[in-house]
């Protein structure tokens, strides 16, 4: 498995500041990159007269692309200091810092990229129910998968495509994870990172696949949003009802992120079981010193349903969703068989 990470090569053109605080800012984004693949839109800076051809060439219709060209075409822009503006000058390069328009530009632009390293069409990647699947995609991350050799030629071949457009391949900032023996990577003469954990889409991955310490972070994060909640809380002008509910909107949802790919053993299910009594004796004002039982602090609360019932609750609709849907990657995820088969030995226990 690997997380790439893209960044645009130094561009001597200047973009639009609106002063000199803002032009500081735009100097030192412009030498740092972002997470992930192809980077996000608001340090980034790509090719125009480059997008319009693959405007084209992904089938948007040529009425649109001229409309998008007319926005881009004879811009100029005047810098304002504190010691007076500049002269005009015309913007050849870059996308509209702040417009709704430049995540979509964005998309096509990094989906053109992928479409050409032809990853689909590839043998390289992990076969579920005789399916390839050989890269995960989301927004601007962008995840490959596959065997070892078979992953540097993947690799290779995105860094090649994207060089082409203008975009480059930091070997530095690029991250892999492996499920056997952990090895040192070279690409290049550049060696690569190789970690057990990463964060994907604001979630925890481990290699060895276990979700306990993604349950843990989860529960952590809550703990100071609870925290964060104490002035709040304190209130005597705020009913209690209304401080459970705010518990339930603020709190439970920032600790049930993802929750519906976690697999909830006996520790994990006593940790969460904790955190919600923690959360309602910190509601109540009730100290460890207090002789309460938990019973007597759910009674008092009286909470519709437990914090580890709302999230079956949440596994539940996904997996109905996910059920009632004819076709969908995701389910054939969950339905399907890797192939392969597992190594010699007892079972892990849980």
């Amino acid at each position: 498995m690997c997380k790439l990470d893209l960044e645009k090569p130094e561009d001597p053109e200047i973009k639009l500041p609106t002063s000199v605080g803002s032009l500081k800012k735009q100097e030192s984004s412009r030498k740092t990159s972002t997470s992930a693949l192809l980077t996000t839109p608001k340090p980034w800076t790509m090719w125009i007269t480059t997008n319009w051809k693959i405007l084209k060439q992904m089938g948007i219709p040529d009425h649109l692309t001229c409309l998008l060209r007319n926005l881009y075409a004879g811009q100029e822009a005047i810098v304002r200091t504190g010691h007076g503006t500049t002269d005009w000058f015309q913007i050849g390069k870059g996308v509209h810092q702040g417009c709704i328009l430049s995540p979509c530009l964005f998309n096509l632009y990094a989906e053109y990229i992928m479409r050409n390293a032809e990853l689909d069409e590839a043998q390289a990647g992990i076969k579920i129910v005789g399916k390839n699947i050989n890269n995960l995609r989301y927004a601007d991350n962008t995840i490959l998968m596959a065997e070892s050799e078979e992953l540097k030629s993947l690799l290779m071949k995105v860094k090649e495509k994207s060089e082409k457009v203008g975009l480059k391949l930091s070997i530095q900032k690029t991250k892999t994870m492996t499920s056997g023996p952990i090895t040192s990577w070279q690409t290049g003469g550049e060696t690569m990172e190789t970690v057990i954990v990463f964060i994907f889409l604001d979630s925890k991955i481990s290699a060895d696949g276990d979700r306990s310490h993604e349950i843990k972070r989860r529960l952590i994060l809550g703990r100071k949003v609870m925290t964060n909640l104490d002035s709040i809380l304190k209130s005597r002008d705020i009913t209690l009802p209304t401080k459970v509910c705010l518990v339930k909107a603020m709190v439970f949802p920032v600790v049930m992120h993802g929750c519906e790919n976690w697999t909830i053993k006996k520790a994990e299910g006593q940790r969460i079981d904790a955190f919600e009594l923690w959360c309602w004796r910190r509601l109540l004002r009730v100290p460890w010193t207090a002789r309460r039982s938990n019973q007597s602090i759910l009674k008092e609360i009286s909470p519709e349903c437990s914090l580890e019932g709302l999230m079956l609750k949440l596994k539940l609709q996904y997996f109905g969703h996910l059920m009632g849907r004819a076709d969908s990657f995701e389910k054939t995820l969950m339905l399907g068989k890797i192939e392969g088969g597992r190594r010699r030995g007892q079972q892990m226990m849980r």
